[in-house]
């Protein structure tokens, strides 16, 4: 079985028989929890109740007074093309089957099938009907480019435009109870925009963080699933696990792709059965949380190389967001450093300092190899040790220099000229050093001659020769 579904719509059983309305309502809930279900026993009352709004799915029966099945399969497709519908008749014919099918029913099935393969065939239907308005809900969000929410994405700062469309398809498939997978580097703000899921999606329960990297087997288990009392030694109590934690909530992942094979297995199962074991249980509990899973990792790669597994990686990525780094979007460092520069001076008790002119210019040469998380650690060393009321550019230049310029790993104490063969003469050196200065200032002189350390004149005079 699949994990419980909570269908953002009704689910209405139609049939002239209450006790098979009770039958097929209790076993939805307690094999699938789907629990927004409403039964109607007169056929007459159908149209009416899918009219107020809020019906998805039908499922309908042929044989019953006043208005048949098939009358109401026909009125339902002409009226209500958006809601499907499932027969469920006693009737085992084929010229049934096929003439319901031709009238727009979305399947058939026989009430003395078993029980799960009906259930089975609703829960198809309900992921069917929640990815086509997923679908169309994150079309309509991109055509007119706004977000209904905005709020939800406070924590962010950012004008990029592929950043606003992730926020837009995030407010799409918030309240889908599928899977969200979101990828990208170390840094680039993964969790916060988990975060900004778990606030859209109207769940009632707690959003509970577990980043696995790390974790062997034994601990992954005993962390997500709990534990009794007396399941291994040393199990003196019993342990909540993390997903009862997130019951009517969110349970993030972070790093996924760090997982063993066998705590890859336990996780598919999970996700596919809606149920897991407490370690030294034999007792079954429901999944009640949404699934959000973040890694940095090229999860294709992984499950190219045999170390991820296939069908956990598909069940993941039913929904899923690629976070671009900030080297993508550096129209976004503006407003991330003032940002930034407010939150250094508030915890560190100072006056929030000006930055100097060309400050921004020197930060857009940056690869920022660890992201916004490494743009903000720099901000704040930066205000840690300011004193005048224009921040000095000292510390970033330090840092980007000790980083490489983010564009190659420093090796400590090489000789940069080793490579050349035959060695440069003096002044085509000085012609080399001046270039990258320039590059890495992108243009401007005053934060070239930083670099090099020495005077704008001088600079300018070097420049001039260079240039004959």
């Amino acid at each position: 079985m699949d994990s419980e579904l909570y269908p953002s719509f009704r689910v209405l059983l139609v049939d002239d028989e209450p006790a098979w309305l009770r039958s097929l309502s209790l076993a939805l809930e307690s094999s699938s929890g789907i629990t927004n279900v409403e039964c109607c026993s007169d056929s007459r009352k159908v149209l009416e109740i899918i009219s107020q709004g809020e019906t998805g799915l039908v499922l309908l029966d042929l044989t019953m007074p006043h208005l048949s099945g098939e009358e109401l399969l026909i009125q339902i497709a002409e009226r209500f093309p958006a809601v499907a519908v499932i027969v469920v008749s006693g009737l085992n014919q084929v010229g049934k089957v096929v003439n319901c099918m031709k009238l727009g029913a979305y399947d058939y099935y026989v009430k003395t099938d078993d029980e799960e393969r009906i259930v089975c065939g609703v829960q198809r239907a309900i992921k069917h009907l929640e990815l086509q308005r997923d679908n169309k809900e994150m079309t309509r969000r991109f055509v007119s480019c706004e977000l209904q929410h905005p709020e939800a994405f406070r924590a962010i700062c950012t004008a990029d435009r592929a950043m606003q469309a992730i926020f837009a398809y995030i407010e799409a498939v918030a309240v889908s109870p599928l899977p969200l997978l979101i990828t990208g580097e170390s840094g680039c703000g993964k969790e916060l925009l988990a975060q900004a899921t778990h606030r859209l999606s109207g769940c009632r329960g707690d959003l509970v963080a577990v980043n696995v990297a790390g974790l062997d087997d034994t601990v992954f288990a005993d962390t997500l699933f709990g534990h009794v009392r007396g399941a291994f030694t040393g199990a003196e109590g019993v342990r909540r696990g993390m997903i009862e934690a997130a019951t009517n909530g969110t349970l993030f992942l972070d790093e996924i792709g760090d997982l063993s094979i066998a705590s890859q297995v336990k996780l598919l199962r999970l996700l596919q059965e809606g149920e897991y074991f407490p370690l030294g249980s034999d007792q079954p509990r429901r999944l009640k949380a949404r699934i959000v899973v973040a890694t940095h990792q090229n999860l294709e790669a992984k499950v190219a190389q045999g170390s991820f597994r296939r069908d956990l990686f598909y069940r993941l990525r039913t929904h899923h967001v690629e976070v671009p780094p900030l080297r993508s979007r550096k129209g976004d460092i503006p407003y991330l450093l003032d940002l930034f520069l407010e939150q250094a001076a508030k915890m560190l008790e100072k006056k929030k300092p000006t930055p100097p002119p060309g400050l921004v210019q020197l930060l857009s040469t940056y690869s920022f190899p660890g992201n916004v998380r490494e743009f903000k650690a720099m901000v704040f060393d930066a205000v840690s040790t300011h004193k005048e009321r224009m921040l000095s550019m000292d510390s970033f230049i330090k840092a980007i220099g000790a980083a490489g310029g983010g564009v190659a790993e420093r090796v400590p104490d090489q000789n940069p000229f080793a490579g050349f063969e035959p060695l440069p003469t003096f002044a085509n050196a000085a012609n080399y050093l001046l270039e990258e200065a320039m590059n890495r200032s992108g243009g401007n002189q005053t934060l070239a001659a930083r670099l090099l350390g020495i005077s704008q004149p001088s600079l300018w005079k070097r420049l001039k020769l260079a240039r004959g």
